[in-house]
């Protein structure tokens, strides 16, 4: 039994030091770190958790941010996606791909090009007349998944005042008042 837990140790171990890493050319991931992306140096895909990416050049591939927030000045050419954050796009900036943003505002300048769909769920999005939206446009309001939290947090308040009040008056009946004298 120990030997071949062992073999099948040592096994994975050699696997996992034969098998090469992946790299990938001019990739940003950062966490807790903003991420800049200039002119001079572009990158291909843009990943950032708990920080911010804000791009006055180009960007070859997608950007992905988590509790942060995007601003664009300038490309980029595949998707931008933004969780739990604002997303910012400056005059005659242009998205090759989508736009996603879930929990967070998406504000447009003038004359903004999307070549493919913009999808804002709970959150609010500012477009002028300018802009430019390749395919769909999608917005689920906030009310979408605030409201029905309100309500059940509502009648939770309820029951839960109802069911101490009843305790307190039962409590109030078992030792009465004496009287005045």
């Amino acid at each position: 039994m120990h030997r071949r837990l062992l073999a099948v140790c040592l096994f994975g171990a050699a696997f996992a030091v034969a098998v090469a890493p992946a790299r990938a050319e001019q990739d940003a991931v950062q966490f807790f770190n903003n991420i800049e992306v200039t002119p001079d140096a572009p990158v291909h895909d843009a990943v950032c958790f708990f920080c911010s990416v804000h791009v006055d050049g180009d960007v070859k591939g997608d950007i992905v941010v988590f509790f942060g927030d995007v601003r664009l000045n300038g490309q980029a050419h595949h998707d931008v996606v933004n969780f739990f954050g604002n997303f910012t796009a400056a005059d005659n900036s242009s998205i090759g791909g989508d736009v996603v943003s879930f929990f967070g505002s998406v504000h447009f300048g003038q004359n903004v090009s999307v070549a493919r769909d913009l999808v804002a769920m709970f959150g609010s999005v500012h477009t002028p007349a300018s802009a430019s939206i390749g395919r769909d446009h999608v917005v689920f309001s906030p009310w979408i998944f605030f409201g029905p939290l309100l309500v059940i947090f509502l009648v939770i308040f309820v029951i839960i005042h109802e069911v101490r009040a009843h305790r307190q008056r039962r409590f109030a009946q078992a030792y009465p008042i004496p009287p005045r004298q």
